[in-house]
C-alpha cells in the first residue's frame, strides 16, 4: 500500500490555485520537498508541465515530459474514456466502453488519432518518442490533477516498466473515486485537495485555467534544462 498524503478533503470545489504554477508551490510544501539524488521529474503535458517546475527545482531534478493523451469521448471530448502513452500502450475504462456503447471502430479511430497526437506531442517536447530513460531512479509523475485517473494510470504502468527505484504521483486536486484507481501503482501520493463527491473538475480549482500552448510548455522546459546546464 502507498503512502497517502493528503492536505483536506473537500466536498465541493473552490479556487484554491491561482494557476498551474501556483499549485506546483504548494505541493513542494505539502511534500516538504528536498534536494534528492537519482531523482527525475516527469509532467504530463501540457498541463502537469507548469505544476512540475517548482517540484524539479526543489528535489533538484531534470524536467521531462512522460506523453499520455486521454481517449476522449466522441460528443464530449472533455471526458476520457481511456488513455494511450507514448509507448504504443492503451488503456480503455470498460465501464465507460460499455456505458456509452462505444463500437469497436470507434474505439480504433480514436485510438489512432490519439497516438498520432502522442508521437507529435513527444517529438516537439522531446525531440523524440521514446520513453524516458528511469531506470534506477526515484520518479516524480506529476499532473494539475486527476479526473478519471485513467491517464495517470497510463503514465504509471509505462514508467514501471522501465524500471524505476521508486515511482511518486503528485498532482494538486483529484476526486475520490480516482485516487482509488491509481493507488496502487504508486509508492508515495501526495495530493493537496481529494473532493469526496461530484460534480468534479479540475479546472474548478484554478483561476487561471487556461489552455496551454506548446510554446509555454517548451519555454518551461527550456527554462529548466539551462537551470540544470549552470549547475
Amino acid at each position: 500500500m502507498s503512502l497517502l498524503n493528503v492536505s483536506r478533503r473537500v466536498y465541493r470545489p473552490f479556487p484554491a490555485f491561482q494557476d498551474r504554477r501556483d499549485a506546483g508551490v504548494a505541493l513542494v510544501a505539502l511534500m516538504k520537498a528536498r534536494p534528492r539524488e537519482r531523482a527525475v521529474v516527469l509532467a504530463l503535458p501540457r498541463g502537469g508541465v507548469p505544476v512540475a517546475e517548482p517540484i524539479a527545482d526543489a528535489v533538484d531534478a531534470r524536467l521531462e515530459v512522460v506523453v499520455v493523451r486521454k481517449l476522449p469521448l466522441p460528443r464530449n471530448p472533455e471526458a476520457g474514456f481511456g488513455a494511450v502513452s507514448v509507448d504504443g500502450s492503451c488503456f480503455l475504462n470498460e465501464e465507460m466502453v460499455y456505458h456509452f456503447g462505444l463500437s469497436e471502430a470507434t474505439i480504433e479511430r480514436i485510438t489512432e488519432e490519439v497516438r498520432q497526437e502522442v508521437r507529435r506531442r513527444a517529438l516537439a517536447y522531446a525531440g523524440n518518442d521514446r520513453p524516458p530513460e528511469v531506470r534506477g531512479m526515484h520518479v516524480y509523475l506529476v499532473d494539475d490533477g486527476l479526473a478519471t485517473g485513467y491517464t495517470m494510470l497510463a503514465a504509471a504502468t509505462m514508467v514501471r516498466k522501465l524500471g524505476p527505484e521508486s515511482v511518486t504521483l503528485c498532482v494538486p486536486v483529484s476526486p475520490r473515486d480516482s485516487v482509488g484507481t491509481v493507488q496502487s501503482h504508486f509508492d508515495e501520493i501526495h495530493i493537496l485537495f481529494v473532493q469526496e463527491k461530484p460534480p468534479f473538475a479540475v479546472a474548478s480549482f484554478y483561476r487561471d485555467f487556461h489552455d496551454l500552448s506548446d510554446r509555454e510548455v517548451q519555454e518551461i522546459l527550456d527554462r529548466r534544462r539551462a537551470v540544470r546546464k549552470r549547475q
